[in-house]
Formats: structure tokens, C-alpha cells, sequence
């Protein structure tokens, strides 16, 4: 694994001057065709396996990849949730969901769902620019909303839906030694996925993923 530059500096000046050509200034066809194949997805680490969503009826949706301007350096904003619900119960997670037809499109639909989950109001976010879509085993194709958030916000947990928020610096997440992969038997066979322990917080899965994306995109070369 290609150790992280020490050059680097993880601040939003940084961050942005990258972002101008290395993120995706539209939002791309893949993130609302369903007929289109997704350039990412939860098989990302098992192509010689049989795809876990091949028959699924994919449903867009979209999350906001939140970049708070801290100083020095940016953090990335995250949620935990709640144990009870019957889907990904207790993971980490980017704030988002499911695009709705009220949602002018899938950047709405990101501000809207971060609003409701995390209490973030949008005055305080600013899109800069999207990832690939990503299609993940449960049926959704997802659109990752890259923004840079602006310090002065106050959060609030959705009731039942959301254990807890908080912050991993940019600078952890986009360090490839941090990018492990981990896996799990299902459906008869051992499926890898990528994984980025951080302390308690254990991301996974779509979101390490995405993050993996985030990367990919803007820090390799």
C-alpha cells in the first residue's frame, strides 16, 4: 500500500484546488439510470464473485460527504445508527437517503435528509461536487454529495433513527494504511469489503467505500 505523502496538507484551500478537475462537476447519468451499470459499488473488492444485487430494482438515493473546515485540517462528517433499525442497524454512515419525487434532484435530496438526521441546516453547506455512483447490496444506487460545511452549526440526533454524530479527520480517512480490507462469509462465500477503524468507530462497508472513492479520486496518482 502507497504510504500518504506527507506533503499533503488536508485544509479546504488544499482540498478545493484538487476538487476543481478531480471531482465530478455534474451529476453523472449512472446516479438516476438504473438501467446504467454504477462505476462503484458493495463488489468492488470481489469481482470474481457472483454480484449480490444482480436482480434488485436499484432505487436512487444520495449523501452528503461533509467536509467541516476546521483548522488546521478538514474533518468528515458522520453519523452512528440506532441499533433498533432493521436496516444497517448501529453502522456508521454518511447523512442521506432515498431521493424522493418532491426533491428537485439528488443534491436536494442530500441537503433535505442531512436536515432531518443530523439537524445540519443547509446555510451551512455548500456542494462542491460528486463522487461515482455506488450501488450497494440492499438496492440502492447512491450519489455521494461531496460539501464543504462551514464551523458554527449545531446538531441535532433524529429520534430513533440516529445514535450519535461526529467528526474523523480528512486526513485519516484518505491515508491508504488506514484502507483495510476485512470480510464475511455470505451467501456461501467470503465477500471482502474495504474497512476504516477509527478508535471505537468501526466504518465499513458502502461508506468505507465511498470514502475509498473519495480517495481514488482526489489523492491517488
Amino acid at each position: 500500500m502507497t504510504p500518504l505523502d506527507p506533503e499533503l496538507r488536508f485544509d479546504a484551500d488544499e482540498f478545493m484546488a484538487r476538487a476543481s478537475d478531480r471531482l465530478l462537476a455534474k451529476i453523472p447519468a449512472e446516479a438516476m439510470d438504473m438501467r446504467a451499470e454504477a462505476p462503484r459499488s458493495d463488489d468492488d473488492l470481489n469481482p470474481h464473485l457472483r454480484p449480490t444485487f444482480e436482480v434488485s430494482d436499484p432505487r436512487p438515493a444520495a449523501v452528503l460527504v461533509g467536509l467541516v473546515r476546521r483548522e488546521p485540517e478538514l474533518t468528515v462528517l458522520l453519523t452512528q445508527r440506532t441499533e433498533h433499525l432493521p436496516s444497517h442497524p448501529g453502522q456508521v454512515a454518511f447523512p442521506g437517503g432515498k431521493i424522493d419525487e418532491d426533491d428537485a434532484d439528488a443534491v436536494a435530496a442530500a441537503l433535505r435528509e442531512t436536515e432531518e438526521e443530523t439537524g445540519l441546516l443547509r446555510c451551512f453547506v455548500t456542494p462542491v461536487g460528486f463522487l461515482d455512483a455506488y450501488q450497494t447490496r440492499t438496492g440502492y444506487r447512491v450519489l455521494p454529495v461531496v460539501a464543504m460545511v462551514e464551523p458554527g452549526f449545531e446538531l441535532r440526533p433524529e429520534d430513533g433513527e440516529v445514535a450519535d454524530i461526529f467528526e474523523v479527520p480528512l486526513r485519516f480517512l484518505m491515508n491508504p494504511t488506514n484502507h483495510q480490507y476485512h470480510s464475511r462469509r455470505w451467501q456461501g462465500s467470503n465477500r471482502r469489503f474495504y474497512a476504516m477503524p477509527y478508535g471505537e468507530r468501526y466504518i465499513w462497508g458502502a461508506t468505507a467505500g465511498m470514502l475509498r472513492n473519495l480517495y481514488d479520486r482526489m489523492y491517488r496518482d
